[in-house]
């Protein structure tokens, strides 16, 4: 790591935890229903219109019903309208009705936050699809992501309580006073730096080189803010944020890497404001922060470090004035390795899935640290609330363990954790590697799934892991390089997201109203604390030994292999 890779990581990680304190102080506000009479008046008719009264706590089942009612009634409205599309307005590209399985796999990818595309927006989706259904859902799948996070909050909060909040009240105010405040500041900023906001025709314009050349227009800053803020990723346009519109300098590349943390980190004081104690959110941010920073460690030296096959070549690929040197292929020139490396890994840890450099090109090692992230379960920051719930799994995991060593019985924050959670636990950690470790082996296996590959060997095996790893893990980001918008992967890919979204989701509820019911024991002299250093170490070695674990053997037989080929000199 050069200096100023060193500088561009303490930078981010300063402006978000300066950031992520107010808005944690604000997420614990609408955790808790404080909220001022104007914004009560404002929600009122949302409540009536959805018959609830938000003060009216709902026992698990039911929220998890009322949460995926809402999620799979989404899902529907964005596949009708994109067959639909042909005969809707805005459409001035007349762009055609897109493919049953295309509107399957989007559908389903956008209701989950997955945001995963298998087409180029730009050449695929008018202007009326991109805003009601695509952007719609990026709010309504994020504010699904944190109605979650509020719910387990309460879990281990609450005393002896039948419920664990209402869907609609967390739904609702996570989107009206967090999602859509964000985004517009976000949106706003983009559009002072050059993104464009707009309904105008594709203009036709002619080069320097008097060649005709289409230039795509559309509402891109608006969907760009909530695309980073709520870690949806996804992209208007199919260079996502490599294009000039979607990140038009290293401004606006900053302020997406600070958009997508923000709320994952800010959610960390959330918890430790809802259950009383702050220690505990900052140990679970450590936990987070140094996962993340072990992996920028890894991926920017592994870029900067070149490819062997260029120098034998006689291509000079060291740094200097008037060279960045490494490995630049498929990297945006204006960002270089060190912006690219660092958006990587957070666009992986965070569960974004938006690009700013094609990670296919990376080396096998660079290009490792974006599947691991994804593979340990989205719980580096994750996405919002998927990534604080994700970790707490993980964190109920962990004091389990300690538990079985000195003879105890888990507790964590003052609730029993008994064999109930327990199951319900490993039922959550172990849905994403079954889904996407099953989903790489039907996929090199059918010839279906083979014909996608363009790269065979390790690489290719790499990029269909890649896929499956992250729309179970509903990333959404793309290693490129597979021909994924086929029948069979936009099939097979969401199944997979769809089952890891809520393969996780209601365990975890369910996990929530076990807690909740649960009363909270006082800590004695044999209360294992959970906010020091030995938890957070306990807390991250967790999840490196269970979340990495079951993906070892895929690892070495992709990534791994292709690093020792290409150092090797084989």
């Amino acid at each position: 790591m050069t200096p100023s890779a060193w500088g561009l990581l303490a930078l981010v990680l300063g402006l978000v935890l300066l950031l992520a304190w107010p808005v944690g102080r604000w997420m614990a506000a609408l955790l808790e229903g404080r909220l001022p009479a104007w914004m009560r008046r404002i929600e009122a008719p949302l409540y009536s219109l959805a018959g609830t009264d938000p003060e009216r706590s709902m026992p698990w089942t039911r929220y998890a019903f009322a949460l995926l009612a809402f999620n799979a009634v989404g899902a529907l409205f964005v596949y009708g309208l994109q067959r639909l599309q042909q005969w809707l307005p805005l459409n001035p590209a007349k762009m055609a009705a897109v493919s049953p399985d295309s509107s399957f796999n989007t559908a389903l990818s956008f209701a989950t936050n997955t945001n995963w595309q298998g087409y180029g927006g730009e050449s695929t989706l008018g202007y009326l699809v991109q805003m009601i259904a695509l952007a719609a859902q990026n709010f309504f799948s994020a504010a699904t992501g944190i109605a979650v996070a509020f719910a387990l909050i309460r879990g281990f909060a609450q005393r002896s309580a039948a419920g664990v909040g209402n869907f609609w009240a967390d739904l609702v105010r996570s989107t009206l006073w967090l999602l859509l405040p964000l985004c517009i500041v976000v949106a706003l900023f983009q559009v002072s730096q050059g993104s464009i906001q707009n309904v105008s025709p594709y203009q036709e314009l002619t080069t320097l080189e008097a060649r005709p050349q289409t230039l795509a227009m559309g509402p891109v800053a608006s969907q760009e803010a909530i695309k980073m803020v709520g870690t949806n990723g996804g992209g208007f346009f199919n260079a996502n944020s490599a294009h000039p519109y979607e990140n038009p300098n290293a401004w606006t590349n900053l302020v997406q890497m600070l958009a997508i943390l923000i709320i994952p980190a800010g959610l960390c004081f959330t918890f430790g404001r809802g259950v009383g104690d702050l220690r505990q959110g900052w140990a679970v941010l450590a936990a987070m922060t140094v996962l993340l920073v072990a992996m920028v460690v890894v991926v920017i030296p592994a870029e900067q470090a070149g490819n062997p096959h260029l120098a034998a070549l006689g291509v000079d690929t060291s740094l200097t004035a008037d060279q960045p040197g490494g490995n630049m292929e498929g990297k945006e020139a204006r960002f270089g390795i060190e912006s690219s490396g660092l958006f990587a890994a957070i666009t992986t840890a965070a569960s974004c899935g938006a690009v700013n450099g094609m990670h296919d090109s990376y080396t096998p090692l660079g290009g490792m640290v974006p599947l691991v992230l994804m593979q340990l379960g989205e719980v580096v920051f994750g996405g919002v609330g998927s990534g604080l719930y994700g970790m707490l799994i993980f964190a109920i995991l962990a004091v389990f363990i300690a538990g079985l060593m000195i003879g105890r019985t888990p507790e964590y924050l003052g609730k029993k954790i008994e064999a109930y959670e327990m199951k319900l636990t490993s039922v959550a950690i172990l849905v994403t590697p079954i889904v996407a470790l099953a989903g790489t082996a039907i996929a090199v296996i059918a010839d279906a799934g083979k014909a996608g590959v363009a790269n065979p060997g390790a690489h290719g095996f790499s990029e269909i892991l890649y896929a499956f790893t992250s729309a179970a893990n509903n990333n959404g980001s793309a290693f490129a390089g597979l021909s994924a918008n086929t029948p069979f992967y936009n099939t097979m890919l969401g199944i997979a997201v769809w089952l890891g979204r809520f393969g996780v989701i209601v365990p975890v509820l369910a996990i929530a109203g076990a807690l909740a019911a649960k009363k909270r024991l006082p800590v004695t002299a044999g209360t294992m604390p959970t906010h020091g250093p030995l938890f957070v170490a306990l807390l991250v070695g967790t999840v490196l030994l269970v979340g990495l674990l079951n993906f070892v053997p895929a690892l070495a037989l992709g990534p791994a292999v292709e690093h020792l080929m290409l150092w090797g000199g084989r």
